[in-house]
Parts: C-alpha cells; sequence; structure tokens
C-alpha cells in the first residue's frame, strides 16, 4: 500500500535548526520518491561541497515527501548518469520528516508540488522560510522552474536533471559560501 506521509507524521517542537554558528550546515533536498531528482541533487551538491574544500562543514541529505521507495536505492539511472559525470548518487530513499525541519538548515525541493507538500508540513512560518525550490537559485531558470521528474522517461532525462543540478547546486553553494563567509 502506497501512503503519503504528510497525514500520519507527528508535530515537532520547536523548529530551530540545530546548527550551531561555526557548527555543520545542514542541506536537504527533497522530491517525491527520494529515488530520483534528490538524490540527484544531493551527490551533486556533496561532489561540487568536496571539490570547494568544505566537505567537514556540510550535513548533506535527501529525502522524499512520500513513503513510495523508503529503503530502496537511487534509480539506477540515476546512479548511472552520475558515473557518466563523475558524481557518485548512492543512499537510500527516506521519508521527510516534520523533524527534519529542526534537523536542516535548507530545505530544498524539487518542485511546486514539493514546496507545496512541505509547507503543509511545516510546523511554523520559521520551518517554511527554510523551504527553496532548488532552481530558484539558478539565475537564467524561468520563476518556478521544476527539476523535471525522469522516472518516466529515458536515460536522456536523467542527465538533464543532473545538469540542472550541477548548475542550481553551484550557485546554491555560492549563496551559503556568501551568507556564511565561507
Amino acid at each position: 500500500m502506497l501512503r503519503h506521509w504528510l497525514h500520519y507524521l507527528p508535530s515537532v517542537e520547536g523548529d530551530a535548526a540545530v546548527t550551531q554558528p561555526g557548527g555543520a550546515i545542514r542541506v536537504c533536498f527533497v522530491c517525491l520518491g527520494n529515488i530520483c531528482r534528490s538524490p540527484t541533487a544531493e551527490g551533486v551538491f556533496r561532489h561540487l561541497v568536496a571539490q570547494a574544500g568544505l566537505s567537514e562543514r556540510f550535513e548533506i541529505d535527501s529525502a522524499g515527501t512520500a513513503d513510495y521507495h523508503a529503503g530502496d536505492p537511487p534509480d539506477h539511472r540515476a546512479r548511472a548518469a552520475g558515473r557518466r559525470a563523475g558524481i557518485t548518487i548512492d543512499g537510500a530513499a527516506r521519508p521527510f520528516l516534520r523533524t527534519d525541519f529542526a534537523r536542516f538548515d535548507h530545505v530544498i525541493a524539487m518542485d511546486a508540488a514539493n514546496v507545496r507538500d512541505l509547507g503543509f508540513m511545516a510546523p511554523s512560518p520559521e520551518a517554511a522560510a527554510k523551504i527553496r525550490l532548488l532552481r530558484s537559485f539558478d539565475p537564467h531558470a524561468e520563476k518556478d522552474a521544476p527539476v523535471p521528474d525522469p522516472y518516466y522517461g529515458d536515460a536522456a532525462g536523467f542527465d538533464q536533471v543532473l545538469e540542472l543540478c550541477r548548475t542550481a547546486c553551484g550557485h546554491l553553494l555560492e549563496e551559503i559560501r556568501r551568507e556564511r563567509r565561507l
């Protein structure tokens, strides 16, 4: 049976990120099932952070707004696209939990439906303010542009997703580096 996690998640007391000044910067990428887009964004961002020599400053994760694929590895086509680009895409799908709002500084959604679902979960306006659309960081993307879901397509769609993530994640990292003076 497919369940949507939004209907039975517990509330969370408080919503401030656990990050202390000088502590890890916590980023979670979110799509629907957490097997295509969000693990790709996680892998790309992890790769860019490592290239910048900042791995010790970040905690990077991904999740889904639904539990359709909980425990599954990323789609084999996403992993193959990553290998072609020299980027590791791994992990296991998991649902985004309300408690994740307290854990993460940045909650980065892949499309408007993910933003909406995360907004329903947010326990406060401060938590909701952590939610951003990934492509909103790309200055060349149209307003509210999604990272398209490649699940029902072919390998080319996964390559496209990887490139969109590479561009947007690069700008996200630049913004965080400016804000945190890294």
